[in-house]
């Protein structure tokens, strides 16, 4: 099955050593030889789509209350970089329109998680609509990623050349099933739920495998032993060469 997309992924953009689903973490992965990042993508008030993880602003912002609740404008005066060091202090929250122009440049691969505070298909409509239109052209496709089934089925009807990927926290009986059934290229999981026997199975089910979130050596190397076919990590600093093929194109 030929796959596409690194193997190696920055979770929420820059892992621990930035600010999460900041641009600053974007950077940072890019300086490290980073091909790949997986960050979240929410809704604004007006409809527009952002990058922040949490439904709430109060942990990594700044800001108060609900994501969902504030206008992009709003989103985007919030300091979302002091809580992870004074020295990122004024990073702000950036829109998914500035992700893309930032990947494009930079030829990075991105994995957008969505994740839909209600609504899950009016949600995933809006925000699928957006990311046709920002990376037009590209040569490679984000690939979306939602443990929100309806979320997927809303992106593979409003646009299903977008690549789809099942999360999930461990795989049970009907997970390969439910995959297929919403036309997913991909199952991500949480790596304690994988031994070498499961990828095969996911591999012949025609099913990439992304373990996450993983940190130390010996389970990156395990994992990649095994034939995992994307890793997503908070210490893109321990990816070593084999995880980081060169970047693609815009």
């Amino acid at each position: 099955m030929h796959w596409p997309y690194p193997l190696g992924f920055a979770h929420r953009l820059g892992g621990a050593l930035a600010p999460e689903n900041t641009l600053a973490g974007l950077l940072l992965a890019h300086r490290l030889g980073v091909s790949g990042v997986e960050c979240d993508v929410q809704l604004s008030a007006d409809g527009k789509a952002v990058i922040i993880h949490d439904h709430q602003l109060e942990r990594t912002t700044t800001g108060s209350g609900d994501v969902a609740a504030q206008p992009l404008a709003t989103l985007q005066r919030l300091d979302a970089g002091r809580h992870h060091h004074l020295a990122f202090a004024g990073e702000g929250v950036p829109s998914l329109a500035e992700l893309a122009a930032r990947c494009r440049k930079l030829g990075m691969a991105v994995n957008l998680e969505l994740k839909p505070a209600a609504d899950a298909a009016n949600m995933a409509q809006r925000c699928v609509a957006e990311i046709v239109s920002l990376w037009q052209g590209a040569v490679l496709l984000p690939l979306l990623s939602s443990f929100d089934v309806e979320a997927l089925a809303a992106a593979r009807q409003h646009a299903p050349q977008l690549p789809r990927a099942l999360l999930l926290e461990k795989l049970d009986g009907h997970s390969v099933a439910q995959a297929q059934a919403l036309d997913c290229r991909a199952i991500h999981v949480h790596y304690r739920a994988l031994d070498e026997a499961t990828v095969q199975a996911l591999h012949q089910a025609g099913l990439a495998v992304m373990a996450w979130t993983v940190n130390q050596l010996d389970d990156m190397q395990r994992l990649r032993h095994w034939g995992v076919d994307m890793l997503c990590t908070d210490r893109p600093d321990r990816l070593d060469s084999s995880w980081l093929p060169g970047r693609h194109g815009t």
